[in-house]
């Protein structure tokens, strides 16, 4: 079955903001400009001023929702579920996390390369097997514990990447291989806030777009708030901006005033997040969730593609090899395999057999087979 014209600018805009969320932020950190004060240049180093862009992206999908369902009830039939009424503070330990997740991996982009950030982002799915096994009673299939296995060779085969390759980068090998962790801990956080959103949240039946957007309106007003004793908490040498605190949003306003482009970049991923998110969610209902999940591994290459054009990195063949390991550890996790094996007489039974467990599994976990996508930030 062929795709339609919308469906296929759906599937684009996902790759394409998608992508431009990642290389956005990695541009910004790869500027110069002169700070407050007379203060000479330095890099621009403000995640947590990043974050606070990018929840600002999160908030702009509960505006979208809200125009879509205006729109839909003015229709002679109605055909959007805006969802039953719940508490918002149901959203705030899922932001939580969302915010803290966010706020180390920007921190560690300033560390490492695009390619080596969006591909050990990929750890997120070791986490929420082992968390939703824990906490949720979930029986993996055979499948799934096999892509977690692949999944963590893959990551290896990326971490020994960089590792040999981080004396060529700009970045110090000391930094690349704290910037990894980062990403990896991070990976930890993300995967307590989906269980958090699949326990609590897409059991009450919450529109998608409605539950982006106030997760990203908690995370940027708590956020935006601790910018302020971020000022004034000292770090010594972690912090590469000119006091050595924490997050000096003013320096950081400052650098913008300086050089235009850094707004540019910001404006590029609070934007893009904004839009990916609405491709993503409407990619899963126009498409399906597995075509989601091949766009979002397909974004991992074009970042790298992308940053090597741009010369940002420099290329490596086991980045290649850990990128295709890591693709095939998502697509056995997340049952991408199935179609391909579905088409081999002796495996049809087998994969009728573990679609029925998956779809057994999730009806008892959540109540019902309404299960709302999970967002991508």
């Amino acid at each position: 079955m062929s795709w339609t014209k919308y469906q296929l600018f759906l599937a684009g805009l996902m790759l394409t903001t998608g992508s431009i969320n990642t290389l956005s932020a990695k541009w910004a950190d790869m500027f110069s400009a002169g700070g407050c004060h007379d203060v000479p240049k330095h890099q621009f180093s403000h995640p947590f001023v990043q974050a606070v862009g990018m929840f600002l992206g999160e908030l702009s999908c509960l505006a979208v929702f809200y125009i879509l369902l205006c729109h839909d009830r003015r229709s002679p039939e109605p055909k959007m579920n805006p969802g039953q009424s719940f508490n918002p503070l149901l959203f705030f330990p899922p932001a939580m996390c969302d915010m803290c997740a966010t706020s180390i991996m920007y921190v560690a982009l300033n560390m490492t390369s695009a390619s080596s950030f969006q591909m050990l982002r990929g750890a997120v799915i070791i986490f929420t097997g082992l968390l939703s096994v824990a906490f949720l009673g979930r029986r993996l299939l055979p499948s799934q514990w096999l892509g977690i296995l692949v999944t963590i060779l893959g990551l290896v085969i990326v971490g020994l990447a960089d590792f040999f390759s981080g004396h060529k980068d700009t970045h110090k090998l000391s930094d690349v291989i704290t910037g990894d962790l980062l990403i990896i801990m991070a990976q930890i956080i993300v995967a307590v806030q989906m269980v958090l959103e699949e326990k609590f949240v897409y059991k009450h039946d919450v529109h998608p777009l409605r539950a982006v957007g106030i997760e990203g309106f908690f995370g940027f007003v708590i956020l935006s708030l601790l910018l302020i004793p971020m000022y004034f908490i000292h770090v010594g040498s972690f912090s590469n901006n000119p006091r050595q605190v924490l997050e000096d949003a003013l320096d950081a306003f400052c650098q913008i005033g300086h050089q235009p482009l850094i707004l540019l970049a910001l404006l590029g991923n609070t934007v893009s997040i904004a839009f990916f998110n609405f491709a993503g969610i409407s990619v899963t209902k126009e498409i399906s969730a597995t075509t989601r999940m091949v766009l979002d591994s397909l974004r991992t290459l074009v970042i790298w593609v992308v940053s090597l054009a741009l010369g940002w990195e420099q290329f490596h063949g086991l980045q290649i090899l850990g990128f295709l390991v890591l693709l095939v550890g998502t697509a056995l996790y997340n049952g991408l395999h199935r179609p391909l094996l579905a088409k081999i007489p002796w495996c049809a039974a087998l994969v009728n057999a573990e679609e029925a467990n998956s779809a057994g599994e999730r009806e008892r976990l959540l109540g019902d087979g309404n299960v709302q996508a999970n967002d991508e930030s």
